[in-house]
């Protein structure tokens, strides 16, 4: 069955191409890749990926800029329709940004820059991304932020919690995060943004294949693949 996806690249997106690798390898039909300046976006769409990266280079605040691009009101319009949307890292802030996803990405905790493999707790296994894992199941994929350190206000957090929308937790406070959120759910269950980087955990090749499942489950979601 036809699985069409795309994956936007904004100005300063690094990690597009693997995105797009990931997709294309996990369901065997290439992405879409959409620049940031297009005003709409392929017809169709099963699934939209807004990849790592750091658009117009972090200035003003990460995310901010490229939330305006002229692409984003289309992305916008199709996730309020219902097209699950992943954002993977600097992809996670564009969402904050956009309104999207609530809360905010701010410095990692002693202003350093993160880059190793993160294990996770899936506190979340029955959303479209992550119904392929165990609830309370550990896994691994790499980070590589230096503006991941997710808050909110403690409504919000609370909210989050009681509303099962905490996808992911760092196993060990990582970068500062709010109660070591790692991705965090929009309301309907079809947005998902993550600092960690499931694109890049997909083949024994690159050190664990934990990521693999999270395509894996979108797309037996979607298409009963």
């Amino acid at each position: 069955m036809a699985f069409r996806s795309a994956v936007i690249t904004f100005p300063g997106s690094n990690c597009d191409r693997d995105m797009a690798d990931a997709l294309e390898k996990v369901s065997g039909q290439a992405p879409h890749r959409v620049w940031h300046g297009d005003a709409d976006l392929p017809e169709g769409l099963d699934f939209i990926a807004l990849p790592g990266g750091f658009s117009y280079g972090d200035y003003l605040r990460c995310g901010a800029i490229a939330s305006r691009s002229p692409v984003m009101q289309a992305v916008i319009a199709a996730a309020n329709r219902g097209v699950p949307v992943l954002g993977v890292c600097n992809g996670f802030q564009v969402l904050t940004e956009s309104g999207l996803l609530p809360g905010a990405l701010l410095r990692n905790s002693g202003i350093r820059f993160v880059c190793r493999d993160a294990p996770l707790m899936v506190e979340n296994a029955q959303s479209l991304f992550t119904a392929g894992y165990a609830q309370g199941e550990r896994i691994s994929f790499p980070v590589a932020h230096h503006d991941g350190n997710y808050y909110a206000d403690a409504e919000t957090l609370d909210r989050l919690e009681g509303e099962g929308r905490v996808a992911l937790r760092y196993a060990e406070d990582l970068n500062g995060s709010a109660r070591r959120i790692a991705g965090v759910l929009n309301a309907a269950g079809n947005v998902l943004g993550m600092m960690p980087h499931p694109e890049r955990a997909i083949e024994p090749e690159q050190g664990g294949s934990d990521g693999r499942r999270l395509f894996e489950s979108a797309l037996r979601g979607l298409v009963g693949a």
